[in-house]
């Protein structure tokens, strides 16, 4: 939060709202359980991949380029297809699908932990606690 909002607002509803559109690049935010897509790329376990697809697709150095976040999810939407990213997101998928063949799921095995996109990000205890303690503030604070 205190990286789209540095002073905490006094709407704290309107805020996270505002904030969710502002991830989902300006468009409202839906959470429609029934259509959700399966994850197939993490952020942090990715974050190479990402890297080196934005440099080959955009010549741009991720570590180098200050961009907006539209700026930045707009070119993350177009990286090329020859990327090894777009590659295990394509594999992903078609796992996940249940469409790879034999040999695409014996890749898949053999890549091991590097394949495997967990559904949440969060994986330590301690991350756990964080996000409690920032929910746990975030209801206070909507109940007051």
């Amino acid at each position: 939060m205190v990286n789209l909002y540095p002073v905490v607002p006094d709407n704290l509803e309107i805020a996270i709202k505002e904030a969710l559109k502002f991830i989902d690049g300006g468009e409202e935010h839906r959470e429609n359980n029934e259509s959700k897509k399966p994850r197939v790329y993490s952020w942090k376990k990715d974050s190479s991949f990402i890297f080196s697809a934005f440099k080959q697709t955009h010549g741009i150095d991720l570590s180098a380029e200050e961009l907006h976040w539209w700026v930045f999810l707009a070119l993350f939407m177009d990286l090329g297809a020859d990327t090894a990213f777009s590659r295990i997101i394509n594999l992903r998928s078609r796992i996940k699908s249940g469409k790879a063949t034999k040999e695409e799921r014996s890749a898949a095995r053999d890549m091991g932990d590097m394949f495997d996109v967990e559904d949440d990000d969060i994986k330590s205890v301690e991350d756990i606690e964080n996000r409690d303690a920032f929910m746990s503030k975030v209801r206070q604070h909507v109940r007051s």
